[in-house]
């Protein structure tokens, strides 16, 4: 496991109240530390701030009506500001409270999920459907509150935390290697090929490509603040480019690419006017039992599961992650805090479906900022002062394109890697549950897919060795879970529902 340098040494004194409320010095880091590592996670995942409105902001429910009742574009304009103005909340909260360098915003795949799935179920309204986010992140909070999810936590053997770590780098590197579009889907039979055509074609694709060199070239030479410096350097390099060479975006004003050598998500270009008044009209505007009354008990009940399950391993894949990637784990691969971790994870759920931006969840995009550098919760506290400027500084925000950020997320991939050497491959028991965890979460695209295959095949492996009583009893009925969950789509049909 590959740290980044620290200026301050472990045994040094504290050097005010600042460095012991948030245990700087111990953890061998430095204020500057905190702040860079801070800065970079929030330029690693500002693209929420843009991207969940266009998922969830463009979306009619199954009546027509978009979020905070008007036309896309107000709706738009909505979901961004509360977007932010949640992560910015959650993320300090997570930075006072848990101490722990670990942000938070709007997680992407249960956003999708509750626009292309929940929302266009007959009846539904945007209010139920954030109703059903409100009450799977209170069913969370009481199963954090009375230690059922940290017990789960403490359940799982500690070389499968590994295993998690490991298949969290490789699918925050597809992330970054994907959003950059350097692996893209061809039209042909192959699932993916590099570029456009199998070579680098376009002016973005080399902002890219310099983008992660120069954060290399920086890192092998120690040089503290590489992945801030190479972001900067590339941001200001494609803002060059495009007012040079007006390549524009890849896609048009309906979602479809039209120009496949352009930018991903954010043009590079500067704004005329970089404040923006932001407008909190979504706030509460959800309808806690709605759903129940609109698809019936059963339905909504299995939707409420979908989306627990998911957000419950999620969090605990990620923590470890990067619990594991600052040093901060201990003998069994448990982070410090890691109970207060689990509530403001699980309030951050609640807050998200309050403020109608679906659910917020941690981010393995701050592995970014632990690569900078953060082991404290000074990192999430700037991240999230970040993201609460954001609902003023939107224009901004929206300047940094996909090529400048995701150089740092496969730099990141690569640390998280080399925790792979603290898995037995030798043991078969280990190995095959282990490897399966790895492999399903980039190829799967899903971090609890990963999690959920590694528990089921431990528990098959123990049964085929005839050591079933080595099994924890809660991984008993984590695994029986996960099936349910794989297999909810033929479970649903079975009982007749929608």
């Amino acid at each position: 496991m590959t740290q980044a340098p620290s200026r301050t040494p472990r045994n040094a004194p504290p050097s005010g109240g600042l460095d012991r409320y948030f245990r700087i010095t111990e953890r061998g880091s430095s204020i500057g530390q905190e702040v860079r590592g801070g800065i970079v996670t929030f330029f690693t995942m500002a693209y929420i701030v843009v991207l969940n409105p266009l998922i969830i902001g463009t979306v009619p429910d199954s009546t027509g009506g978009f979020l905070g009742g008007g036309d896309p574009d107000r709706a738009r304009m909505l979901v961004a500001a509360g977007t932010a103005l949640v992560a910015g909340l959650m993320t300090i909260l997570m930075g006072v409270v848990a101490n722990f360098p670990l942000a938070l915003a709007t997680g992407l795949g249960l956003n999708a999920f509750l626009a292309y799935g929940v929302a266009q179920m007959p009846q539904m309204t945007w209010a139920d459907a954030m109703g059903l986010i409100v009450l799977e992140g209170i069913i969370i909070l009481v199963l954090v509150l009375t230690g059922f999810r940290k017990a789960v936590f403490h359940a799982i053997p500690a070389q499968l935390k590994t295993a998690i770590s490991v298949g969290i780098g490789l699918f925050i590197t597809l992330i970054g290697l994907i959003d950059a579009g350097f692996v893209r889907k061809p039209s042909g039979p192959t699932p993916v090929e590099l570029g456009i055509g199998g070579f680098l074609n376009g002016w973005p694709l080399l902002t890219f490509v310099v983008g992660l060199f120069l954060i290399v070239a920086l890192m092998v030479n120690h040089v503290k603040g590489a992945i801030l410096y190479g972001i900067a350097g590339a941001t200001v390099l494609a803002i060059v480019l495009e007012a040079v060479l007006h390549i524009g975006s890849q896609t048009g004003p309906g979602g479809k690419v039209v120009n496949p050598t352009g930018w991903g998500l954010n043009v590079p270009t500067l704004p005329k006017n970089p404040f923006a008044v932001p407008d909190f009209a979504l706030l509460g505007h959800f309808n806690l039992l709605g759903s129940f009354s609109k698809i019936g008990f059963v339905s909504a009940a299995l939707l409420v599961f979908t989306l627990l399950l998911a957000d419950f391993f999620d969090t605990m894949g990620t923590m470890v992650a990067i619990g594991g990637e600052a040093g901060l784990l201990d003998e069994e691969g448990n982070p410090p805090g890691s109970q207060r971790i689990l509530v403001v994870d699980s309030v951050a759920a609640i807050a998200g479906g309050m403020g109608s931006v679906s659910s917020n969840t941690s981010y393995i995009e701050s592995a970014a900022g632990v690569g900078e550098g953060a082991r404290t919760g000074l990192a999430s506290v700037v991240t999230g002062v970040m993201f609460l400027l954001a609902t003023f500084l939107s224009p901004l925000v929206a300047v940094v394109p996909y090529e400048a950020a995701t150089p740092a997320l496969i730099v990141v991939g690569f640390l998280m890697m080399q925790q792979v050497t603290g898995i037995d491959w030798d043991d078969m028991e280990i190995a095959i549950p282990a490897f399966l965890t790895i492999v399903l979460m980039p190829f799967s695209y899903s971090i609890s897919v990963g999690i959920g295959a590694g528990f089921v095949a431990y528990v098959v492996v123990k049964i085929a060795r005839r050591k079933a009583r080595e099994v924890h009893p809660l991984l008993w009925i984590v695994a029986a879970l996960f099936v349910l969950y794989f297999c909810i789509t033929p479970v649903k049909s079975a009982l007749g529902v929608q």
